[in-house]
């Protein structure tokens, strides 16, 4: 199965070797059939610590490594 890959911003980098990523999502709500805005923060480790709050950041999935993080950074 391949592993998804998100983009989103870095809201947070305070914590060692880990940043904070908002991810936004639209869609067309089925019923008013107008377009909505969703958001979810994902926590995503960060080799260096090379990646600083405000930064568009694409992340992918990874096996776990800690109780809250999930996800990895690619890039820029």
């Amino acid at each position: 199965m391949p592993k998804r890959i998100l983009t989103g911003t870095v809201t947070s980098n305070q914590n060692e070797q880990t940043v904070t990523v908002s991810v936004e999502r639209r869609f067309t709500h089925p019923v008013m059939k107008k377009t909505i805005r969703k958001s979810k923060k994902y926590r995503a480790h960060d080799e260096k610590n090379e990646f600083n709050v405000g930064d568009t950041v694409r992340i992918q999935e990874c096996a776990p490594r800690s109780k809250t993080k999930r996800w990895e950074v690619l890039a820029k």
